[in-house]
């Protein structure tokens, strides 16, 4: 991928999309393209198909989408497979219409079987049943990898597909009733602490284990692989280790300092057991995610302290 040429990142102000562009002018792209949703609604067909005849982008980041954790998707199921299932049809056939170079789309770990095998290979992809609490997003993200593939098997499109790990970092979505679990926590340990609060409420046993990437290593495997993988075939990127959510509590507890109890809440749903990935295939290809958990929580929790806790 030339750092000169025309790259579309959609989804440039969600947490991953941010981080691509982050990398991406580091690296010393000059010539992004970056719109926001007001400026180009990619669940519009003939609006997205204008923007890619007009512009022309060379490659797509495709990180736009409809996300959010237990609770959003249990309430708004209907949202969640229409809005993904919408803009995931519109990039990927406006780009393969246009001729561009390549486009990445994202995927998510979320997706998998709930009892895929540990650690969760590739090849575990629609082998059984999803997970009820996220079914809706699962069916469209798997509708968008197929989608892919499908685009370079008729057409020859280069399109390649990962599936991230639960992602976190700075611009996350904080919500207490749409985020996910680690920003969540972070929230709750943080207002625990201005207030002065005896103990902090987890939602479920804390017993289901988790893996977590730094978003910012996300984008750097993107853009690695980007450069260098052909293959219509998913590739997993995580770290290739979990915690339990009790483990990530007290993590999170000591990060920012709150000195109170914690709690369960097992009236609340655990979601899947456990989410593990086998990132071998990644790592065959040299690559490698660098930020620890710690480390990583701590500069989410300064970017929301100074960022995001006032609102």
């Amino acid at each position: 991928m030339e750092l000169s040429a025309r790259i579309f990142v959609a989804g440039h102000r969600g947490l991953v999309g941010r981080a691509i562009v982050r990398r991406l002018q580091a690296l010393g792209a000059t010539n992004l393209l970056l719109r926001s949703r007001s400026e180009l609604d990619l669940t519009d067909a003939q609006v997205t198909r204008r923007f890619f005849d007009e512009e022309k982008p060379e490659y797509v980041f495709m990180a736009a989408a409809r996300v959010g954790g237990i609770a959003a998707n249990n309430r708004y199921p209907a949202d969640f497979i229409r809005d993904n299932l919408l803009i995931q049809t519109h990039v990927i056939d406006s780009a393969h219409r246009a001729q561009v170079k390549k486009l990445l789309f994202l995927g998510s770990s979320c997706i998998y079987p709930k009892f895929a095998p540990q650690p969760i290979p590739e090849s575990a992809l629609l082998t059984g049943a999803l997970e009820a609490t996220n079914d809706a997003y699962a069916v469209a993200k798997i509708a968008g990898i197929q989608m892919c593939q499908s685009y370079h098997k008729q057409h020859g499109m280069r399109a390649i597909s990962l599936m991230p790990t639960n992602l976190y970092g700075p611009f996350d979505n904080f919500d207490l009733e749409n985020s996910h679990v680690l920003p969540a926590l972070i929230r709750k340990f943080h207002e625990a602490k201005v207030r002065g609060a005896k103990a902090v409420e987890i939602w479920g046993s804390g017993s289901p284990r988790r893996e977590f990437l730094f978003v910012d290593d996300l984008a750097d495997a993107s853009i690695f692989l980007m450069n260098g993988y052909e293959s219509p075939e998913i590739v997993n990127v995580g770290v290739g280790d979990d915690v339990t959510i009790a483990e990530l509590a007290a993590l999170v507890q000591r990060v920012v300092g709150f000195e109170g109890e914690l709690t369960f809440d097992r009236s609340r749903p655990d979601g899947t057991p456990r989410k593990l990935l086998d990132v071998s295939r990644l790592s065959s290809l040299g690559w490698r995610a660098k930020t620890e958990l710690a480390q990583g929580v701590a500069a989410t929790y300064e970017w929301y302290r100074l960022n995001g806790a006032a609102e």
